[in-house]
């Protein structure tokens, strides 16, 4: 403290017609300067009001708030938006669900129309198959008996019958024969 007050006495001590010169004393001339510079802003400032800036940071202030709310007036619009996307998407992907299910379930109905069908047609085949061999077999044990009694008649006959008889017999048949043709002609 003592150098403060010995800085304001010595002002009273300065040579009025001396050469002008710098105090390095930093504590001795802080409050000469705060004084010149608090005077100059008082003189100069008189135009430049502190309410002005106080409002124009006011004002910048609600411009920003007004901003602010403006975006996040939209970022709820976007978030909306997205979410009725969400729905809408959502419901489409439920029905590809549905239809999807619908779809395998239809394939499978078909898949076993088919087979059944199939095999309809497997036992149809079989059926036919069998009736077809029966058949063959039942010709083929006709054809057998009917060779079997034939050669059992010609045995038969050809044991009872002589020349004679033959001889008639064949020429009955060739008469037979000959009436046939006269009709067929």
């Amino acid at each position: 403290m003592k150098n403060v007050t010995d800085s304001f006495v010595s002002l009273g001590h300065w040579p009025s017609a001396g050469s002008f010169g710098f105090n390095t004393d930093i504590l001795a001339t802080n409050p000469i300067n705060l004084s010149v510079v608090l005077g100059v802003l008082i003189f100069f400032g008189k135009g430049v009001c502190v309410s002005d800036l106080l409002d124009n940071r006011k004002q910048r202030i609600l411009n920003t708030i007004r901003n602010s709310e403006e975006l996040r007036e939209g970022a709820i619009e976007q978030l909306e938006n997205a979410r009725a996307r969400l729905r809408k998407v959502e419901m489409e992907a439920d029905q590809f669900r549905v239809n999807g299910y619908s779809e395998i379930e239809r394939e499978k109905l078909n898949l076993i129309n088919s087979t059944y069908k199939t095999l309809e047609q497997l036992e149809n085949y079989k059926n036919e198959t069998i009736h077809f061999e029966q058949q063959r077999a039942i010709n083929q044990v006709r054809q057998r008996v009917f060779q079997q009694a034939l050669q059992g008649a010609l045995g038969t006959l050809n044991s009872c019958l002589n020349n004679e008889l033959h001889l008639r017999t064949i020429s009955a048949n060739i008469g037979m024969f000959g009436a046939m043709k006269e009709i067929t002609d």
